[in-house]
C-alpha cells in the first residue's frame, strides 16, 4: 500500500528527534527522542526502497546500492561527527544536524510528488500487477529462502553492530589509544562499508545476487577471525577489507528479497532493511550484556565467527531459479 508522502513525514519525525536530543534534560527524554528518530527511519526506508525499485529499470542492484550508500555514508561519518563536533561541543552540537534533516525533507517533498505521479501511471496497468501478485504467492520454497535470508541478516547485523558499538572500547583497551583515535577505526570500517555497499549492486547485476551474498560473507569470515589478533596498524587494513567485502551484500539482499516475492516490494523492503536495523539494535543490547558477563576480548573473538554462517547462502535459490519461478 504505497504512501508517497510517508517519505517526508518519516524524515520529519527523525528531524524532531534530533532536535530534541540537543536539548534533552534526562536519559528518559533521550530515549523518547531516539524513539522518534527510529520511527522516522522505519517509515522512510520501505517507501524509499520502493522508489529506488521503481526508478531502477533493469539495474535494480545498482539503484538499490545508490540508495543504501547514502545511509551507509552517513553512518561512516558518525565517528568523525563524534570526534570533531559532539566531543568538543557536547550535547547541543546535535542541533546543527536538524538543518541537514530539514534540507532532506524538502528534497523528499519533490520526490514524493514524482512518486505519486508515477503511481498514477502504474495504476493503469493494475490488471497486470494483480496477475503478477497472484503468480508470486509465498510458497514453501519462498518461505525457506526467506528464513535463510533472515539468518544471513542476523549474522551480518550482529557482527557490524559489534564492530560499530564496541570496537572503540576494544581499541582503547588493547591498543591504549584515545577515544578520538579509537573512533578512526570505526570510521575506516564504515567508510569502506559504504564503498562496498555501492559496489555490491553492480556486481550483483553482472554476476548474480546469490553469488554476491555468498561471497561477501564467506570471504569476510577469515578476516573477521584475524581482526582480534591484528596489531594497531594492521587493524586498519583488516577493518577496511571486512567493511568493503561484508557490506557488499547489504543492498543485494534487499533486491534478492524483492525478486523473491515481486508482488510485495514494500513488504520485502521493510523485512530486509528493517530487520537489519532491528537485528543490529538487539545485537547491541545482547552483546553488551555478554561483554559484561564474559569480558570484552572473549566476546570480540567469539563474534568473529558470525560471518561463517554465510555458508547457509549455498541453500538459497539461484537467480535463474527465481526467474523460472515467476516467469
Amino acid at each position: 500500500r504505497p504512501r508517497p508522502y510517508a517519505l517526508p513525514v518519516g524524515l520529519t519525525a527523525s528531524m524532531l528527534g534530533i532536535l530534541g536530543l540537543a536539548f534533552a534534560p534526562s536519559f528518559a527524554t533521550i530515549l523518547c527522542c531516539v524513539f522518534f528518530i527510529g520511527l522516522g527511519s522505519a517509515i522512510f526506508h520501505p517507501e524509499g526502497s520502493r522508489v529506488a525499485y521503481m526508478a531502477a529499470g533493469t539495474k535494480r542492484g545498482l539503484a538499490q546500492s545508490i540508495y543504501q550508500v547514502g545511509g551507509n555514508s552517513g553512518q561512516a561519518m558518525a565517528p568523525l561527527i563524534t570526534a570533531l563536533i559532539l566531543v568538543p561541543l557536547g550535547q547541543f552540537g546535535a542541533v546543527w544536524f536538524t538543518l541537514v534533516a530539514a534540507l532532506a525533507v524538502m528534497f523528499l517533498m519533490y520526490i514524493a510528488k514524482w512518486y505519486a505521479s508515477r503511481l498514477g501511471s502504474l495504476a493503469q496497468k493494475s490488471g497486470k500487477q494483480k496477475k503478477t501478485a497472484e503468480n508470486t504467492a509465498i510458497t514453501k520454497s519462498v518461505v525457506s529462502a526467506l528464513i535463510i535470508i533472515i539468518f544471513l541478516i542476523f549474522a551480518r547485523s550482529w557482527y557490524t553492530s559489534a564492530i560499530g558499538n564496541f570496537y572503540t572500547f576494544y581499541a582503547m583497551d588493547t591498543y591504549h589509544v584515545s577515544i578520538q583515535q579509537a573512533q578512526s577505526y570505526i570510521f575506516v570500517f564504515l567508510l569502506f562499508g559504504a564503498i562496498g555497499t555501492f559496489l555490491g549492486g553492480p556486481l550483483a547485476d553482472r554476476f548474480g545476487k546469490r553469488f554476491v551474498i555468498l561471497g561477501s560473507l564467506l570471504c569476510s569470515a577469515p578476516l573477521a577471525i584475524v581482526l582480534p589478533f591484528a596489531g594497531p596498524v594492521l587493524a586498519y587494513g583488516v577493518l577496511a577489507l571486512i567493511g568493503l567485502i561484508l557490506m557488499s551484500s547489504f543492498s543485494v539482499t534487499v533486491v534478492y528479497a524483492q525478486e523473491l516475492v515481486p508482488g510485495k516490494i514494500g513488504t520485502m523492503s521493510g523485512l530486509t532493511v528493517g530487520l537489519a536495523f532491528g537485528m543490529g539494535a538487539i545485537g547491541a543490547v545482547a552483546l553488551g550484556a555478554l561483554i559484561d558477563a564474559a569480558g570484552l576480548t572473549p566476546t570480540m573473538i567469539a563474534i568473529a565467527f558470525l560471518p561463517v554462517l554465510g555458508i547457509l547462502a549455498f541453500l538459497l535459490p539461484s537467480d535463474q531459479k527465481l526467474r523460472e519461478w515467476h516467469s
